[in-house]
């Protein structure tokens, strides 16, 4: 029995160095939400789209502008007149340029302009969603990682504590104090703990390259987590509120609603009339070799024009009319997106709350259960060594206490990422509030560099 307590010691000392979270070179979990921020390839991915999304403005801008073209040709020709050794070299050219402007297209353009700003404040507002949802996954693969190395040390320990059973149970039997059967039950426990040991272990080595994947580094020794409660809302009733005016996807679908509008009209304005005025100059150039005694009009003609163009449509064969009808249907589409989204973040907030609730209640009473299994193990060991239990009490009892310990991890676990869902479903898991040691990616800066940019093929970051 002695060596059994001092074996079990052993191991919960061994394991409480492992999980130490004093370490010096320890990861934190703020620490690890900021390399999810900037390294992620997902975030990086959905900032990029921003980024294509914007150029949609200076696009719906260009219809104000006016279209430069300049045009030239050259031909030369040769023909031989029949009966004759004469022939007639004919050498033409025409170099030109022409300027275009719209005066006037039915509020197109301004439309257009309006509905490529919304749609940049709406993936402005979906980048904020995707971007809280990968510092939630980062968090939540965070203390996957630590909950998983727990219980992979927690099932060694038991495999520690069931090898020395097994063994004080065949040295009962060889004296004449058990039975064989005490010792098939210890060997059958002993081998059913190494099966648990391996899918552990296994379970850890997928939960670490979940975080690789996610946080873009391996994930080291990495200090315990404490829920973000002074963030929260005071109550569930608040953070629905919170949400239903903060939240990113809702946001993002509103500015969604005022881009379809905008394109509804844009696609009236093609029932309109439409103004538009050019100008060009002109150079025409010809050269011959003539027939002696016919005169030529060889030299150059440069001329100028200036020019407007009213066009007014009658009919388009239904195809104006139907585009209209088609954005009024993703106008009322858009708009019942709204709803859908604040449904969905609704039943978020709800449930993230009440995981949140149940998890910090079955953390409480899961330490109760921890101590009184502990004191029945102990009390158990004593009668079996009198000869009062068996070895099979035992292994029930120190199956108790494992899945006691195994159960506090997960609701530590469930605890602290609960908090961050509540967050994330608010609209509020943001760099700001967490405090993050990171520079913020600011999307307006690519948005103000590219808006009125009238030429240039260069992007704002020299590519």
């Amino acid at each position: 029995m002695p060596s059994v307590r001092k074996s079990l010691f052993t191991a919960v000392l061994v394991s409480a160095t492992m999980l130490s979270p004093l370490a010096a070179s320890a990861e934190t979990i703020s620490g690890a939400l900021a390399k999810a921020y900037q390294y992620n390839s997902s975030l990086n991915s959905a900032r990029a789209g921003v980024r294509v999304t914007d150029e949609g403005v200076a696009i719906a801008k260009s219809g104000w502008r006016p279209t430069v073209t300049g045009s030239a040709n050259i031909d030369y020709s040769s023909s031989h007149l029949n009966g004759t050794n004469s022939s007639v070299r004919l050498t033409t050219g025409n170099f030109g340029v022409q300027i275009n402007q719209t005066l006037f297209d039915g509020f197109q353009t301004r439309n257009n302009v309006a509905a490529a700003e919304a749609q940049v404040r709406a993936s402005v507002e979906s980048l904020r969603n995707t971007e809280e949802g990968i510092l939630f996954t980062a968090a939540q693969a965070y203390m996957n990682v630590i909950r998983d190395r727990q219980v992979a040390v927690l099932t060694e320990q038991n495999l520690q504590f069931l090898t020395e059973t097994a063994r004080a149970a065949r040295s009962r039997f060889e004296v004449g104090e058990g039975t064989r059967t005490d010792v098939a039950q210890a060997d059958a426990s002993r081998a059913a703990a190494v099966a648990s040991l391996s899918a552990a272990r296994a379970q850890a080595l997928a939960s670490a390259a979940s975080y690789r994947q996610i946080v873009g580094d391996e994930p080291g020794k990495l200090k315990g987590a404490s829920p973000v409660a002074k963030l929260l809302p005071s109550s569930l009733a608040a953070a629905v509120g919170v949400a239903a005016n903060e939240h990113p996807a809702i946001l993002a679908t509103q500015h969604l609603v005022d881009a379809a509008a905008f394109s509804v009209k844009s696609a009236e304005g093609a029932l309109l009339p439409q103004l538009s005025a050019s100008a060009g100059v002109s150079s025409a150039y010809r050269n011959t070799s003539p027939l002696p005694g016919v005169s030529s009009q060889d030299g150059t003609t440069n001329s100028a024009s200036v020019g407007a163009t009213l066009t007014i449509p009658i009919y388009s064969g239904g195809r104006t009319s139907a585009i209209v009808r088609q954005d009024k249907e993703s106008l009322s589409q858009a708009r019942i997106e709204v709803d859908v989204s604040r449904d969905q973040v609704r039943q978020a907030v709800t449930a993230a709350w009440t995981e949140y609730t149940a998890a910090q209640q079955q953390l409480t009473a899961n330490r109760q259960v921890i101590e009184a299994a502990k004191l029945a193990l102990n009390g158990v060991i004593e009668e079996r060594n009198v000869g009062q239990r068996t070895t099979l009490d035992v292994l029930n009892a120190q199956a108790t206490v494992i899945t006691a310990q195994i159960n506090q991890a997960g609701y530590e676990h469930d605890v602290v990422v609960a908090s961050y869902a509540i967050l994330q479903a608010t609209g509020r898991l943001s760099v700001d509030r967490l405090g993050l040691q990171v520079t913020k990616y600011k999307p307006e800066e690519h948005y103000n560099a590219v808006k009125d940019k009238w030429y240039g093929l260069r992007t704002p970051d020299g590519r």
